[in-house]
């Protein structure tokens, strides 16, 4: 029983690892990662915000970590390059305005995006 636990106990460390290891392009803004996932086998494209507004986000909110993007792609659409995007930004160790203690924020945003920048033509 213990030997199954550990086993497991250390299953769970080794994937939050490897989540940490996932490589991330540095983007001043989200559309290159939304781009990127478009052109992605797998639908998905990963990055970290940097410049003025991330460096003021995580001073302002005594961040611990980086602002990560996650784009993941949640339907493409029969028009060739476009789809519906799952945007995640997260970013651990914030601090909000009357909270005691700091934590990891997150917030996701869908979206109908194609290559051209602009929405589809059509949801089918």
């Amino acid at each position: 029983m213990k030997i199954a636990y550990a086993a497991a106990l250390l299953a769970g460390f080794a994937s939050l690892v490897l989540a940490d290891e996932i490589p991330r392009a540095p983007v001043s803004d989200p559309r290159p990662v939304m781009l990127a996932a478009l052109q992605s086998v797998n639908g998905e494209a990963h990055g970290i915000l940097n410049g003025e507004i991330a460096d003021a986000l995580t001073q302002r909110f005594a961040a611990t970590s980086p602002i990560y993007i996650d784009v993941t792609t949640e339907k493409r659409y029969a028009q060739a390059g476009c789809a519906r995007l799952n945007v995640r930004f997260w970013q651990d160790g914030v601090l909000l305005p009357g909270a005691s203690t700091p934590r990891r924020q997150t917030i996701d945003f869908g979206i109908n995006y194609c290559l051209d920048g602009q929405p589809p033509h059509s949801l089918k």
